[in-house]
């Protein structure tokens, strides 16, 4: 049992974290800290829409959260464990369905899931979690850092949900949003590895279904939320039946309606000489396409001072000649007027990029300070022709609901592991996960899509690691990557049952023999504190956000 120590007056050590070494007295337990990860409806509501629109466009794109895939560390070995409470369990929810168990098949208890949240960095991740046992059957174990971002401030993450079975965008037993976020002290205040893991309650499981098909007007396409697509009727508007069918519709329906027309390949323009039986232009931006005769339009271009001047032709509105209107003409150019400092910079910037052509001036007094700063712009007239036809078509509309349910509690719909702290180390257990992140050394043997396990027994002493201000994790031989992140280490796990006891979470990921490869897997040991941890979140109701129906 490791504490943090806070000297007289309560500043912290410059030094960082203090440990009081692996005494068994007992001590001021700090309370758990809890942090509300949605809290109101319009969360929910928002977090639900985000992760289901577009069948479930964001759950499929997100990746592993693999902060440190590239750091792992050799563990050493730190010493026996002295137990702070006695050794308690609390028995796993229900009981699966018995699967004779097989030598080479591992069955994989429908409990584990993926967890999902938005980084602090705007970008999606997943981890890996569990449903375990809990008063009100609606709590998940995971490790710390998926709730909590160590690279945003000690922030918790935003948009957390789990999804039992988890597969390629399938939420088979729905989605369950987190409420409540349960950690120690220690993890979410220090960063102490040593208190990697998190129980979140959830809300009531979001499940539900395509409806019907339908095809629908166009203000009903416009309106609609969910599933949506449009087909579309191609016409030739030379041919004269599908012209008259096309103006008809056009004439029927308005201008807004489903039939329209639209320039293709707009941006493919040639250059050419005014024609002599071209007696107007217009003035447009930077090549868009509009007017003219024949096919040839007038493009005003913006330039910089010295193509400018370089252009040939007068290019002003009383020019009548073809020599006015040749390519490059000079069209016109602005007075310099002044500008503030903020828009000299943000175009001085421009400028750079390409994205402005005109002229930048700092104006300076005798004594040479920068009193004002000025632009000026500059244009030159094309004749150019459109490669581009329109193309006329009619669309008709289509439309799906999608129904959501209440799927009910996490625990009744898929079970729930049991939890055990303070057990004996060097004991076997079976660990679950989604490896995705390469290994050091760049080989990559894993896909995050499958559930994978390892076996074995736990290091019997207690390990650490530097860089992680680990003292008192245990260790397990195995080659899963990042991506397995709060995967659950189950003691005494049943195959028949698919059931055992939560006693860990994969926190770290290490490379033991030096070669760029994780082979070695550690979790911070559960003791009375972590049973501290658990309890509060297993106590604490979340239910229902909405008052869906039942499937």
């Amino acid at each position: 049992m490791k504490r943090i120590l806070l000297p007289a007056g309560g500043a912290i050590l410059a030094t960082g974290l203090l440990a009081a070494g692996l005494a068994g007295t007992a001590s001021a337990t700090p309370a758990p800290t809890d942090e509300y990860l949605a809290k109101s409806a319009q969360q929910v509501a928002d977090i639900i829409d985000f992760w289901t629109k577009s069948d479930n466009a964001a759950l499929k794109s997100a990746t592993a959260y693999h902060w440190d895939y590239k750091e792992v560390k050799k563990l050493v070995q730190k010493g026996n464990y002295v137990a702070d409470t006695k050794p308690g369990v609390v028995a796993p929810i229900g009981e699966e369905k018995k699967v004779a168990a097989k030598v080479h098949n591992v069955n994989v208890p429908k409990t584990i899931g993926k967890v999902f949240f938005e980084g602090r960095d705007g970008k999606l991740y997943w981890c890996t979690g569990t449903s375990i046992q809990a008063n009100y059957k609606n709590l998940v174990s995971t490790a710390g850092h998926c709730v909590y971002d160590l690279a945003g401030n000690d922030e918790v993450v935003s948009r957390w949900v789990f999804v039992p079975a988890y597969y390629q965008g399938k939420a088979p037993y729905g989605l369950y949003v987190g409420k409540q976020a349960f950690t120690h002290y220690d993890f979410s205040i220090y960063e102490d590895f040593d208190r990697d893991y998190a129980f979140v309650t959830v809300y009531n499981g979001i499940g539900g279904g395509a409806g019907a098909k339908a095809q629908v007007s166009k203000g009903e396409y416009d309106k609609h939320v969910g599933p949506k697509w449009t087909e579309r009727k191609y016409f030739d508007y030379t041919d004269a039946k599908q012209k008259a069918e096309w103006d008809e519709g056009r004439a029927k329906y308005g201008a807004n309606g489903p039939f329209q027309s639209e320039i293709a390949d707009a941006d493919k323009v040639e250059h050419v000489a005014r024609p002599s039986h071209v007696n107007t232009y217009g003035e447009f931006d930077d090549y868009e396409v509009a007017g003219g005769k024949d096919g040839i339009k007038a493009v005003k271009v913006s330039v910089t001072e010295s193509a400018y001047t370089a252009a040939k032709g007068v290019g002003v509105k009383t020019g009548t000649t073809d020599a006015d209107f040749e390519n490059n003409a000079k069209y016109e150019k602005t007075d310099e007027i002044s500008i503030s400092k903020e828009t000299y910079e943000k175009l001085l910037a421009d400028k750079a990029s390409g994205k402005f052509d005109g002229t930048l001036k700092e104006v300076k007094n005798d004594k040479g300070e920068v009193i004002n700063w000025t632009k000026q712009e500059f244009w030159t007239l094309l004749w150019v022709k459109s490669t581009a036809k329109t193309v006329y078509y009619a669309e008709t509309y289509f439309v799906q609901d999608y129904k959501f349910v209440d799927n009910g509690r996490l625990g009744d719909v898929v079970g729930g592991q049991g939890f055990a702290y303070n057990q004996p180390t060097g004991k076997y257990v079976r660990t679950f996960g989604y490896p995705y992140a390469e290994h050091p050394d760049g080989s990559k043997p894993y896909t995050g899509v499958t559930v994978k396990n390892c076996y074995g027994k736990t290091s019997a002493k207690l390990v650490g690691s530097a860089a992680k201000k680990i003292e008192e994790h245990v260790a397990l031989k195995c080659a899963m990557t990042p991506g397995a992140d709060g995967g659950p280490w189950l003691l005494k796990y049943s195959n028949a049952k698919r059931l055992g006891y939560v006693n860990g979470v994969t926190s770290t990921f290490n490379d033991q023999d030096s070669n760029d490869r994780v082979d070695y897997i550690s979790s911070p040991y559960f003791d009375g504190e972590t049973n501290v941890v658990y309890k509060a979140a297993a106590n604490t109701a979340s239910g229902a956000m909405f008052p869906f129906p039942k499937p």
